[in-house]
């Protein structure tokens, strides 16, 4: 479905660049989410799509303009970005191996002051992902990569997400453990979190998602609606395969 153009943008970015050293990735890139979307960013592997959600996290330098819930990030830190609700899954989950799956979790409410609500979110990441439940005492590093990745979800989670950025989810994940995780991911969505959901498989990103912009060698080529991306001649024969 399409956004109305009255609603105002949970996160507008503008003219923004960045890159590592000499090397720029990004070239002015623009960009809107609004409140309780699932937007994507979809592109070939090496476009940039890394290198924006640093950007947007503030792990990495840039340029341009960055604003969420009317803040500026671009003077931020990662941990106060962090702290208005921007919150990551990296790309790879990046758990911490020897460490439960249960302290994992907690990890993500780690600057959460509000322990009752901590321990009923963590309840309900067990609800989302059952099979979590039964490994919570289980190391991280020891799970299947499906598992790793419900995990690292859950972590987001648990630092009640504003806006939730997902990179390359379904990277070396069966199809059915995917389509468990999409489910979780709508699920969210409906309960108020908007994502943006980063992702190499086009078809994929784009079948869960409202809009979507395609992001080639940093540049932002091609945006609109979900449907009109996936009927786009020209994002049929790049992405698509058709």
């Amino acid at each position: 479905m399409s956004t109305p153009p009255d609603r105002t943008p949970l996160l507008t970015v503008r003219g923004l660049s960045a890159g590592y050293g000499e090397m720029l990735v990004l070239h002015d890139v623009a960009l809107e989410i609004h409140p309780t979307e699932m937007v994507a960013l979809v592109g070939s592997n090496g476009s940039g799509k890394t290198t924006l959600l640093r950007a947007l996290s503030r792990v990495l330098p840039c340029t341009g303009s960055i604003v969420m819930n009317g803040h500026e990030l671009l003077g931020m830190t990662p941990d106060q970005a962090f702290g208005l609700g921007l919150v990551q899954v990296p790309e790879g989950r990046q758990l911490f191996d020897r460490m439960s799956v249960q302290d994992n979790l907690l990890m993500g409410a780690y600057r959460r002051a509000d322990k009752a609500t901590v321990a009923r979110d963590l309840d309900r990441m067990y609800a989302l992902f059952p099979r979590l439940s039964d490994r919570r005492r289980q190391l991280a590093g020891s799970m299947s990569g499906g598992e790793q990745q419900m995990c690292a979800m859950a972590r987001a989670l648990m630092a009640a997400p504003v806006l939730l950025m997902v990179d390359e989810m379904s990277l070396g994940l069966a199809p059915v453990v995917v389509e468990q995780l999409m489910e979780v991911l709508a699920g969210i969505r409906r309960d108020g979190v908007t994502i943006l959901l980063v992702e190499q498989d086009v078809q994929l990103a784009l079948s869960g998602a409202d809009r979507g912009y395609v992001l080639e060698t940093g540049r932002i080529v091609h945006g609109g609606t979900a449907r009109q991306l996936i009927d786009d001649p020209a994002v049929k024969r790049a992405y698509l395969g058709l």
